[in-house]
Parts: structure tokens; C-alpha cells; sequence
């Protein structure tokens, strides 16, 4: 075989490939001896969540759903990150990766993860010790904010409203969160999801949720660290992009009206 010949037999890599059009065998044999595999170029936009991350994998044929989720809880997987938390949620950073047919789901998460802590610079990190927030506290805020922002020059004013709340102990009221705990990414929420009890429900329950709700991008954290300086405590969609802002409860309930046609 051309291969013996060559002295390739048994160092041939296994994997996806793709030639050149009209390439000699010598060409092909020399391509998968060096293991130039195939690449997939996977874009995992802001704001998606592990969940949509394993369909994601699946759909390219890379993985399965359940091999992502099992790995994304694995707590030696996650220790080995140095992720202090029940799963990798809010750890992977919104990218695009050049992932290969036959990598094992750890290097692939892993190397999310990795390019999540190239963008939590020193100074970022040392911004959010001033505001006593810690790293897993910091990508948690930064998550809500990625869900409810749609237009960029809002986020600060969404921190904003978080931070205010936080302040003042008051519940954050973030109808993603609640999304999140009845797993209704992007859907619209009834009156029975907005009662359920669950620690994501920041109606019922104070403070930030344990964990991310989704993976955010750099613009939402950098709005978790610098909140625009308004008084602003309320927020209601009046088109599914913008907001109108609110410092009362008076006149949160006069814009919930005219733009949700709540009387």
C-alpha cells in the first residue's frame, strides 16, 4: 500500500477532512498524516445558554446534547476551569470557535471557557472587587442584563435599574430569570410561571439567582461594572427593542399600560 511505502501505516490520524479539488493521493495521504482536519466554524451568539450550546454541537453533528450537559455539570470538568459553581452556565464565552470533528466536549467547552477568562482582564476583575461583586456574582448580573438589553446604548441603563434594586433590596423582577426556571428562553411568561417557586424567580425571591442565566458578551459585562447614573427603578418594553424608564412606581404603571394594554 501507498501508505507502507511512505512509512505512514499506523500513524494516520483519524477524522473529518476535506480536500483540495483534483488532489493526488500523495496530496491526500499527506494531509491526514498531518491531520489538517475539516474545520467547523460554530458561532455561539450572546446571551445563548448551555442548553442551546448542545443543540448547537448536535445539529453540527460534533456531539450530542446530553454529552454537553453531562460535561457542563461535571464538577472535576468544572474545578479543573477554575469554576466555582454547578456548571459551566455564564462561563462560556459568546464567540466563534473552530471546533473539529472527533474533539472530545471537554476541549470544546474548555476552550469557551478559556477565551472568557482572556476577556476578564486584571482590570475588569479588580472593577468588580471594588463593587464587591465576585466573578460568578459579576457573569450573573451581566446574564439578565444580556437577556432583557436588545439595543446597546440601553444596557447601562438596565444595570442600572439592577443595581438601584439591589441597593434598595428590592426584587430584581426580571421576567428572564423566570424564563430560565420554567425553561422559556425568549417566550412569553403567564401569571402561573411568574408565581412558581424557584430561586430564579426574582418576583418571589431577593437578590441575584444562583447561577447565569445565559452566557453573556463582553458589552453586558462591562454594563454589570459600570451602571449608567440614573435613578431609574423600573423598566416595560414598548416595542420588544426599546424600554421606557421609570423612577416611580406610578409611572411604571402608566407606561405598563400604554404599552402592554394593562388596565
Amino acid at each position: 500500500m501507498l501508505t507502507a511505502l511512505l512509512g505512514y501505516e499506523g500513524i494516520l490520524q483519524a477524522g473529518e477532512y476535506e480536500f483540495p479539488k483534483g488532489a493526488s493521493l500523495l496530496t491526500i495521504v499527506k494531509h491526514i498524516e498531518e491531520g489538517r482536519f475539516r474545520p467547523r466554524n460554530i458561532t455561539l451568539p450572546e446571551g445563548f445558554t448551555l442548553r442551546e450550546a448542545g443543540e448547537r454541537l448536535e445539529a453540527e453533528g460534533l456531539t450530542t446534547r446530553a454529552d454537553v450537559f453531562r460535561v457542563g455539570h461535571d464538577p472535576h470538568f468544572l474545578s479543573s476551569l477554575g469554576i466555582s459553581a454547578e456548571s459551566v452556565e455564564g462561563y462560556l464565552f459568546p464567540d466563534t470557535y473552530h471546533f473539529f470533528k472527533g474533539m472530545r466536549v471537554e476541549e470544546m467547552l474548555a476552550r469557551m471557557v478559556h477565551r472568557l477568562w482572556e476577556v476578564l482582564t486584571p482590570d475588569l476583575l479588580a472593577e468588580a472587587a471594588e463593587r464587591k461583586l465576585s466573578v460568578h456574582e459579576l457573569l450573573t448580573l451581566a446574564s439578565i442584563i444580556e437577556k432583557e438589553a436588545v439595543l446597546a446604548h440601553e444596557r447601562p441603563l438596565i444595570s442600572a435599574v439592577f443595581w438601584n434594586r439591589l441597593k434598595r433590596e428590592m426584587p430584581l423582577q426580571a421576567d428572564p430569570t423566570v424564563g430560565y426556571a420554567v425553561r422559556k428562553v425568549n417566550r412569553s411568561l403567564t401569571l402561573a410561571d411568574l408565581r412558581v417557586d424557584s430561586p430564579y424567580n426574582t418576583y418571589r425571591y431577593p437578590g441575584l439567582p444562583p447561577t447565569p442565566i445565559s452566557n453573556p458578551g463582553k458589552p453586558s459585562i462591562l454594563a454589570a461594572l459600570k451602571p449608567a447614573h440614573v435613578d431609574y427603578l423600573f423598566f416595560v418594553s414598548m416595542d420588544g427593542t426599546r424600554h421606557h424608564f421609570s423612577t416611580t412606581w406610578s409611572h411604571h404603571a402608566t407606561a405598563v399600560a400604554r404599552y402592554r394594554g394593562v388596565r
